[in-house]
């Protein structure tokens, strides 16, 4: 935490930066409703004033304290290409991202929007590192497009039902624990895909 922003003596301007940064790190502590005028004023030492002079509105500084916690994000995950499989690393480290920052997982992943996203635009906000991973698995393991994309979307899903119970602590884990669930969900899914014997199962009534 940088607690030094929080113990600054008062100034009589902020830059935009400054204003982003000190509001990104009452998110990161308290989540994304904490960042409201009065409070945010109270950290700055100041009035809202310099808050309304350098943003139209809070629903602006906190878009912007969201891309800042994406690029926090995209940190902690920038040197998956370093690693193999890339995948498995970005999945990892996801999970241990939503038990570190919880409070910045909750608000990339898990703030409701007002009309719901597909699941494919979450996905993609990932950046980059989708389609790079998509296409090791076509190359690793002889996929083709459809079903490399099959793939990473259900091993996508499982890996943020986990981070989402670490992000509540609901639950904590281990690291060979998230190995261990990773590695299932993928080998199983690879597996299942390269029978060929994949299919949606219908639920019926018993009765018919």
């Amino acid at each position: 935490m940088m607690k030094g922003y929080f113990d600054m003596p008062p100034k009589a301007k902020y830059t935009r930066e400054e204003i982003i940064e000190i509001a990104f790190q009452m998110a990161r502590e308290n989540g994304i409703e904490s960042v409201v005028a009065r409070e945010l004023g109270k950290k700055m030492g100041t009035s809202s004033s310099p808050i309304f002079t350098a943003f139209k509105n809070m629903e602006e500084l906190q878009l912007a304290v969201r891309d800042r916690a994406m690029q926090e994000f995209e940190s902690f995950i920038k040197d998956a290409l370093n690693y193999t499989p890339a995948f498995k690393y970005v999945g990892v480290k996801m999970v241990q991202f939503s038990m570190q920052e919880p409070k910045l997982f909750q608000l990339l992943y898990m703030k409701e929007h007002e009309e719901s996203q597909r699941f494919e635009d979450l996905v993609y906000e990932l950046g980059d590192t989708v389609e790079v991973c998509i296409e090791v698995m076509q190359r690793d393991y002889a996929l083709t497009r459809a079903e490399a994309e099959l793939l990473f979307k259900q091993v996508w899903m499982h890996t943020f039902a986990i981070c989402v119970l670490a992000a509540n602590k609901v639950c904590h884990f281990k690291p060979e624990e998230i190995s261990e669930m990773l590695s299932l969900e993928f080998q199983g899914t690879l597996m299942l895909i390269k029978s060929g014997r994949f299919q949606v199962v219908e639920i019926s009534d018993k009765k018919e």
